[in-house]
């Protein structure tokens, strides 16, 4: 027993220590295959990054780091930067790139290099590289000569590389919470765009013999996603936020995804015009579940045209207020500033074929100084479509109307059908829009009429109100058939004493009696439509244009016209002057009795 102990106890010694000679062995071989192939890893990225940008390229960095074992290597202080004078010369050759990039970052992992294979079969393969937290600079100038190309190389860079490598690939590219700065050199003094924590993955580059002509590939890579967490963007004029949480982008499917975007005041509404000094339009916006489909990411990174088939918007609101009792903007003209307007002063090319809208809803407030109170207007689940979405030049030759298909319901009450055609040319502005709002209670305009126009439905049914307008810059032209029954009004006027608005009974009664027509069709059963010629004030806005036209023809529609408006002011004026002549024959006999007293007392 104690022999077979001792041989036992020989066997295991010898196993260790065989077995700490190979891992000895192992160690320092791995130390001497890490030593001797950073110089070879770093002379192949350098290498490769020049040979296959076609010289455009050059990477830098302090330190590089390598284990054989797991097959990464790390990257210290790492620059890739662009030759200007290389530049000029690929401009020269018409060989240059749109964009320009410029990319430092503190440190660069590459993951599972697989050593022996490029050793052994001259193929580099990357399962991974990180980019993390890199400073990206991408300065866009367009060529003519890039014009219709192909999103992939102009020059395949197997041919450059072939004398080296068999195949160039890597399964992901992260780059992690991007700091990302656009310059546009097409526009001049352009401001550049910033962008931060943006994240983008790149997914199978290759690089070998068949590469460069695979359909299914943009720029050798098989996919490109996306990634914004919770930006924030302040406007500069320091009356806004701009936020966005959550935008995912693929480029395979071509979707792009935003969970929400908020176009969000800084200050209250009636704090809001007083910090910009000016009787401002206040927007809060807020949209949920954006979806655009069908996006051209080559296009877009060519040439920064956002062309999309398809954008879908749901549950939403926009909400506008304005504060009349504030001086207007000096000099401040609003013309040219309709949304299709708007659309074209856009720097960026666009073009969304068909945006689809679901439950959004519209709030446009006004606060009248004269009343000392809010009136409102507001249009609840809201839904339609809008077709050819653009400022692009080349597709308004083709079709220059935008048009919008709208239906919605007017203060969550009456259903309104309404339809516009935007002309994307039109020098003046022009557009038009139709459209049938019908059956409500008319009290539930109170909330506009009794604030901004002083007038209180006290009952009424509208059967139906159709309308149909011409409109450009300076006003709109069209026709209102407002069908309603048992109808009455009161005139209200602003009491500073009791703080409210009270009624006029008299103006009241003649409004009722000499103007108000209770009914449309009348007793004839005729009904009878209004035309209305409405001039627009410059420094008002495409909400105040679209509802003042319509309130115009209401008033007329109901008999509230301008030449009713003189009757009953003459009635008022005979009114006054009969109550002045009737008070002043009472003050006169009032003195001939008091004269007659005081003498009788006399004559006692």
């Amino acid at each position: 027993m104690p022999d077979t102990k001792r041989y036992r106890y020989k066997v295991l010694k010898w196993i260790a220590g065989t077995l700490t000679g190979i891992f000895i062995v192992l160690a320092g071989l791995t130390w001497f295959l890490n030593i001797k192939s950073r110089p070879i890893l770093t002379d192949r990225i350098k290498t490769l990054l020049y040979k296959s940008t076609d010289s455009l390229y050059t990477i830098s960095f302090t330190k590089v780091s390598t284990n054989v074992v797991t097959g990464n290597a790390t990257l210290q202080n790492v620059k890739i930067t662009p030759d200007t004078n290389r530049f000029k010369q690929l401009i020269a050759l018409k060989r240059a790139p749109n964009n320009l990039y410029t990319v430092s970052l503190k440190k660069l992992v590459v993951k599972h290099f697989h050593p022996l294979t490029l050793y052994r079969e001259k193929k580099l393969q990357l399962e991974e590289i990180i980019f993390d937290k890199p400073e990206v600079t991408m300065v866009n100038r367009q060529f003519a000569f890039n014009e219709g190309r192909a999103p992939r190389p102009i020059k395949s860079p197997y041919d450059i590389i072939s004398k080296n490598l068999k195949e160039f690939s890597i399964k992901t590219i992260r780059f992690k919470d991007v700091s990302f700065k656009y310059v546009n050199k097409n526009v001049p003094n352009s401001v550049p765009f910033d962008i931060d924590d943006l994240n983008i993955t790149l997914t199978d580059l290759l690089v070998d013999s068949t590469s460069a002509d695979d359909p299914s590939r943009f720029y050798l890579l098989k996919d490109i996603v996306i990634n914004l967490n919770n930006y924030v963007y302040h406007t500069p004029d320091k009356m806004y936020d701009i936020k966005l949480d959550q935008l995912d982008f693929r480029a395979t499917t071509g979707k792009l995804r935003i969970n929400s975007f908020a176009l969000v005041p800084l200050y209250d509404e009636m704090k809001f015009g007083k910090v910009a000094g000016y009787a401002r339009e206040r927007f809060d916006i807020g949209m949920r579940d954006i979806m655009l489909n069908g996006i051209d990411l080559p296009l877009y990174i060519s040439k920064q045209e956002l062309w999309a088939k398809e954008m879908a918007i749901s549950n939403g609101f926009i909400s506008v207020f304005n504060q009349n009792g504030l001086p207007n903007k000096p000099q401040e003209n609003k013309i040219g500033k309709f949304p299709h307007q708007l659309l074209q002063l856009l720097k960026a090319p666009i073009l969304v074929q068909k945006i689809q809208l679901k439950d959004v809803n519209v709030n446009y407030s006004v606060f009248n100084s004269e009343s000392n109170q809010r009136g409102r207007i507001s249009f609840e689940n809201t839904s339609g479509i809008i077709k050819n979405a653009t400022n692009l030049d080349n597709i308004k030759a083709i079709n220059p109307i935008m048009e919008v298909n709208l239906n919605t319901y007017l203060f969550g009450q009456g259903k309104l059908d309404v339809n516009f055609k935007f002309n994307l040319t039109a020098k003046d502005g022009a557009f038009s829009y139709n459209g049938v709002l019908h059956n409500f209670n008319a009290r539930v305009l109170n909330q506009i009429t009794k604030p901004l126009g002083l007038v209180r439905i006290n009952r009424g049914n509208v059967d139906q109100l159709k309308f149909d307008f011409k409109a450009n810059d300076l006003g709109a032209k069209g026709k209102v058939a407002f069908s309603y029954y048992d109808l009455s009004v009161a005139l209200m006027k602003n009491d500073p004493e009791k703080d409210h608005l009270v009624t006029r009974g008299f103006l009241s009664f003649l409004a009722n009696a000499l103007i108000i027509k209770s009914e449309n069709p009348g007793a004839d059963g005729k009904l009878v439509a209004v035309n209305v010629n409405y001039s627009r004030p410059s420094n008002t806005s495409f909400f105040n244009l679209i509802w003042r036209s319509l309130f115009t023809g209401i008033k007329y529609s109901i008999g509230i016209t301008e030449e009713k408006q003189k009757e009953v002011q003459q009635h008022i004026a005979r009114f006054r002057a009969m109550r002045a002549s009737h008070n002043l024959r009472v003050q006169k006999r009032l003195e001939r009795r008091l004269k007659k007293e005081r003498e009788e007392n006399e004559k006692r």
